[in-house]
């Protein structure tokens, strides 16, 4: 019994071995050798058209030759295996390798509409796979595009960045490369913009749409009015049209200066110097609720004449006088005294004025007085007390 024991526990073993191996092998068999597949196996095509129809081959654990052909196709009808840019019989399959085949099928000039049925087959060298295919021939729709914008007029400043949101529609049954014109207006410059990039042309699906961004920018001083210009989008055969509307607001812009166009003046310490400014309006809307400020040094006293300015129409000016006066120790020199305007609803303008402070006549008067008195003194004391 003892010798026995072993031959036992040896043929035990074997056995669960092989047990457990069954199923590995069992599955190994079932992994298909070659398999055969598109994407889109069943297409609708028009009257007139020849499809090429992608095929993937992709095989097991070996590589492997894969002859091709078709098993079933209705009379009339030409297929054409291509890899590689030729015209092909066989593909070399590797294993975790899909190799690509296209395959062209045209039909005869009187093809019928309808549904129209292909297979086509695949062999290797232990396997052989199948792929049904379908062709629908139909009247296609004819290349068509939409061009729309729920908001094609927008308004704002001659500053402004004018922007446009649009929806370009290939409703159409075949894909399409759709360019894309701008007709700018005088004075703007126009760019279209898909995901944040510029574009000039863009891919568009059958039955698909994308959004466009427009921006229409001036890049010259455009006078208020409004700026009508076209998008075009053309792919092929098919157009569309889309009118946008850049309205311009007039807008007042305000420039400070002197009648002779000198920035300059003079005063005199402690005294009120009145000083004429001219504000002329060089924009292309009424400057309204004009108020006049300014900035100067400590001690000094800046006031207007008007010191507010009801209205100033487009092109138009207003002549104000500034009365200015230098604090009493204000010292002979240039100084500098900033002038502002600001409108409603515009930004402030402002000029800067350098005033020359003089001092008084009078004290010049006093000084040379002194002067020639002392100088009378010390003639007086020399003659006198010379002779002695």
């Amino acid at each position: 019994m003892r010798r026995l024991w072993k031959p036992v526990v040896w043929l035990t073993v074997g056995l669960l071995v092989f047990g457990l191996a069954l199923p590995v092998m069992a599955q190994t068999e079932d992994t298909p050798d070659l398999v055969l597949f598109t994407d889109y196996p069943s297409r609708v095509i028009g009257f007139e058209e020849s499809p090429t129809i992608r095929l993937t081959l992709r095989t097991g654990t070996k590589a492997q030759i894969v002859q091709l052909e078709m098993e079933e196709m209705p009379d009339g009808w030409t297929a054409t295996f291509r890899g590689g840019g030729s015209i092909i019989k066989s593909v070399y399959v590797e294993p975790d390798k899909d190799a690509s085949v296209s395959l062209r099928l045209e039909p005869p000039a009187d093809v019928a509409g309808g549904t129209h049925k292909f297979v086509v087959v695949a062999k290797g060298e232990r396997t052989t796979a199948r792929l049904p295919l379908e062709l629908t021939v139909q009247e296609r729709i004819p290349p068509r595009l939409s061009l729309k914008s729920d908001l094609p007029t927008v308004r704002g400043k001659p500053t402004s960045t004018f922007r446009y949101s649009a929806t370009l529609r290939n409703e159409g049954d075949e894909d399409l490369t759709v360019s894309l014109l701008a007709d700018a207006p005088t004075g703007f410059i126009v760019t279209i913009k898909t995901g944040g990039k510029e574009v000039t042309s863009l891919p568009l699906e059958a039955n698909s749409s994308k959004t466009l961004s427009i921006e229409a920018k001036p890049f010259l001083d455009v006078a208020a009015g409004d700026y009508p210009f076209t998008i075009r989008a053309e792919g092929g055969s098919a157009q569309a049209e889309l009118e946008l509307v850049a309205q311009v607001s007039g807008e007042a812009r305000l420039t400070i200066s002197a009648p002779d166009g000198r920035l300059s003046g003079e005063a005199y310490a402690g005294k009120d110097t009145p000083l004429k400014i001219v504000i002329r309006n060089t924009g292309s809307a009424p400057a309204r609720g004009i108020e006049l400020s300014s900035s100067a040094p400590a001690g000094w006293n800046v006031t207007f004449d008007p010191d507010q300015i009801a209205e100033i129409a487009a092109g138009d000016e207003a002549e104000v006088t500034v009365h200015v006066q230098p604090a009493d120790n204000a010292l002979t020199g240039d100084y500098m005294v900033t002038i502002r305007a600001r409108p409603e609803g515009t930004a402030t303008q402002s000029a800067d004025f350098r005033i020359t402070v003089l001092t008084s006549t009078l004290w010049g008067i006093v000084g040379v007085a002194l002067i020639a008195i002392a100088v009378g003194v010390v003639a007086l004391a020399v003659l006198r007390f010379g002779r002695r």
